[in-house]
């Protein structure tokens, strides 16, 4: 009885070296960088973004809002050494083009530039934060803020994508609803449309109708329902084994 007590407390210790290397690896050990603020970051740009389009220094407002979320991404996700020098380099450039883009409002190249390199650091995040999901060796607060700001990256992604699609093909989608000078898959457009489809939702005010444009659209929409199916097979998983090890 005494050795399997011994045993017990020899093993508690690597249990949680386990746990905090895996924070480690993924830059979420305590005193880093939080997901929160990244998701919090996320979350108001995405509520803002319709509003903020109205306004006169409306350009101006959202590229410090993309700026917050690109930073608060690369220091959440970064860690230290290599990943962090990784993700500081992905990002990089689509803020360059973003900024240039608004010093030149009309220079569509860093438009398209800030799309581009915006797709592969956020698809970079996304990869990062699935990462740490599928180590963690436990459903906590950083898990469950991670699961939500894969989501709302994921529509983020499309909505760059949507816009680029638009910007290389301008007939590739047709808007059946809303006020004639809408019709075009930039800003809060593209952001509506791509929730709406990762959602799987679909109002039909806007379609897709170019080969690319669709197949986008189906990947989107399968993504999305993947993915809610696996997180929350993962989570309950993660609980469940934790549940089964107290008892």
């Amino acid at each position: 009885m005494k050795k399997s007590g011994q045993n017990a407390r020899v093993n508690e210790p690597k249990a949680s070296n386990r746990a905090v290397l895996a924070g480690r690896t993924f830059g979420f050990k305590s005193g880093r960088f939080p997901v929160a603020y990244c998701l919090a970051s996320l979350v108001l740009t995405i509520v803002a973004t319709p509003f903020i389009e109205e306004l006169p220094s409306g350009t101006l407002i959202e590229a410090i809002l993309l700026t917050i979320v690109f930073l608060s991404a690369v220091f959440a996700v970064g860690g230290c050494g290599k990943k962090l020098a990784l993700a500081l380099l992905l990002a990089a450039p689509a803020l360059f083009a973003r900024w240039a883009s608004y010093s030149r409002a009309d220079d569509l190249v860093s438009t398209e530039v800030f799309r581009g390199t915006g797709m592969l650091f956020f698809g970079f995040v996304v990869l990062q934060l699935l990462l740490f999901i599928v180590r963690a060796p436990r459903v906590d607060s950083e898990v469950l803020c991670a699961g939500i700001t894969i989501y709302l990256m994921l529509g983020l992604f499309w909505s760059l994508a949507y816009s680029l699609i638009d910007w290389l093909a301008p007939d590739s989608f047709v808007f059946n609803a809303g006020p004639a000078s809408g019709g075009s898959m930039q800003g809060f457009q593209a952001l509506y449309f791509s929730f709406i489809t990762l959602s799987t939702i679909g109002y039909g005010d806007i379609v897709p109708v170019s080969k690319l444009a669709r197949m986008l659209a189906i990947v989107e929409a399968v993504t999305g329902m993947f993915y809610v199916t696996l997180l929350i097979a993962r989570l309950v998983s993660l609980y469940s084994s934790n549940q089964a090890r107290n008892d």
